[in-house]
């Protein structure tokens, strides 16, 4: 032991000198490194410098210059967070994706809710194309809706300022705002030569998803306006209440629904296609496809038709393409909207900011790709002419020699509420007078053979209760349903 305890102090002496020497010969390295380098550097500048430490993110070196410039030249202080905000945006403009979008706080926040809650605002899903502002559609019983927006309308300026160039989520903000504020908006539509300019007060939009009713010989029709996080639920507790009124058939109307969450399209779907087949396929960029099957074990065993129309889009379209090649539902409307993407939100950034981006297409079950084609219906049905009457806003008065596109549709609506207007032509004569008046004397509202206030409002609420009496979609429905009931 003696021994052993007599060589270790050698060994740790033996080790100081390997250190010191290690020590010494890393500084002598280092030192001739750098003077390679910098030789390197005299002879040849410093590019070959930059070449021996490449930098992982090079390709922002152009970045990084231009924020340095514009912070440290610009004339006037800049806002740095918003210069990067821009770079950001920018970046995911330059995609050319109306489907992708940076959010900062405020649009993350209102994107959230738009699929959550409830919300304040006009109620209209909107997409940025081509630089320009499109409904997608209006939701249900919102304002929107009650003012006459349409899908496909192109909204051109809000409050007077032009929003084309903004992105879907900026667009939102300047449109959304307090219940009991006002929003003017000026559209353009196709048909109409003039824009067409809207007051929309803005009202509290529930994301309330479902509505059902029954109609007559035991057909139920439930109607899902957009796909939130409780959609499904909604719909099976509609399903379960249509149930118990002894509901033998079912009209799935999906018009007007601008789509939503894609884990609700698929169980939604597969409520109505047997178990193990095929719902829909998701592809990403390099052809890998993920297959979403039903896993439903008692699939609706009523027969069923789904209508749609241009306003059905993306999630709604997943549905009823699945329901029609899966599981033999016929479709009843006219042709969809026509997206086949899938978008993903990221949340990386600690601002409570946010982007969304395309990270994939998706399929139909055979395969087929709906995007910018729409799905077209296996019976096509258009709804009356008069469904598409432009709104009249309510602050504007209609009177006598007044000459315009209002004055025209209002014609159009005194001839189908029953009151003759003489030649329907955009002037407002004597026999454009005594129709107003005749209205207004039959609604018991004061008779000043003007259009204005109460009578404009009255006027489009009538011919809004014919468009639901004559709804000639349903009525197609409800006769094939009919047809398969009494097999």
């Amino acid at each position: 032991m003696e021994e052993e305890n007599q060589k270790q102090p050698k060994e740790a002496g033996k080790f100081i000198k390997i250190k010191k020497f290690t020590f010494i010969m890393g500084i002598f390295l280092v030192i001739f490194l750098t003077a390679g380098i910098t030789t390197i550097a005299l002879t040849f500048g410093d590019e070959k410098v930059e070449s021996l430490a490449p930098d992982k993110h090079a390709e922002f070196e152009k970045l990084y210059t231009t924020y340095d410039k514009i912070k440290d030249n610009y004339y006037k202080e800049v806002d740095e967070e918003k210069l990067v905000d821009g770079a950001i945006n920018g970046m995911i403009k330059s995609l050319d994706d109306p489907y992708s979008a940076y959010m900062d706080k405020k649009e993350a926040s209102s994107f959230d809710e738009s699929i959550s809650s409830s919300f304040e605002g006009i109620g209209a899903e909107i997409q940025e194309q081509d630089g320009k502002i499109m409904v997608v559609s209006p939701i249900k019983g919102s304002p929107a809706e009650k003012a006459g927006v349409k899908p496909n309308d192109i909204i051109l300026s809000v409050d007077g300022k032009s929003v084309e160039g903004l992105t879907s989520s900026e667009a939102v903000l300047k449109i959304r705002g307090e219940k009991g504020t006002k929003v003017d908006l000026s559209i353009s539509r196709a048909g109409e030569s003039e824009p067409i300019e809207l007051t929309i007060k803005r009202d509290t939009i529930p994301i309330e998803t479902v509505y059902a009713e029954m109609l007559d010989d035991g057909v139920a029709k439930i109607q899902v306006t957009s796909f939130s996080e409780h959609t499904v639920q909604e719909l099976k507790t509609a399903l379960e209440e249509m149930s118990k009124k002894d509901m033998k058939g079912l009209v799935l109307d999906l018009r007007g629904n601008p789509g939503g969450l894609l884990d609700q399209a698929i169980e939604m779907a597969s409520l109505f296609v047997p178990n193990g087949k095929v719902v829909l396929q998701v592809e990403d960029r390099s052809g890998n496809k993920e297959v979403f099957k039903s896993e439903n074990d008692g699939e609706l065993k009523i027969p069923v038709v789904v209508l749609i129309d241009d306003g059905s889009a993306s999630a709604s379209e997943i549905v009823a393409a699945a329901v029609s090649e899966s599981a033999d539902i016929p479709l009843v409307g006219v042709k969809s909207f026509g997206k086949g993407t899938v978008q993903t939100a990221e949340k990386p950034f600690k601002d409570g900011s946010n982007f969304k981006y395309t990270a994939a297409k998706w399929l139909t079950p055979e395969g087929n790709w709906i995007h910018k084609k729409g799905i077209k219906p296996d019976i096509t049905v258009k709804l009356p002419d008069y469904a598409s009457l432009p709104y009249i806003s309510p602050d504007k008065e209609l009177k006598a020699s007044d000459s315009s596109s209002e004055v025209k549709a209002a014609e159009e609506m005194l001839k189908v509420a029953g009151h003759d207007p003489g030649k329907i032509d955009g002037f407002f004569d004597e026999a454009t007078k005594n129709a107003v008046t005749a209205f207004q004397r039959e609604q018991k509202i004061k008779e000043t053979g003007t259009i204005k206030d109460d009578t404009t409002v009255k006027l489009m609420q009538v011919i809004q209760e014919k468009i639901l009496k004559n709804d000639t979609q349903v009525k197609k429905a409800v006769e094939v349903l009919k047809k398969e009931i009494n097999k």
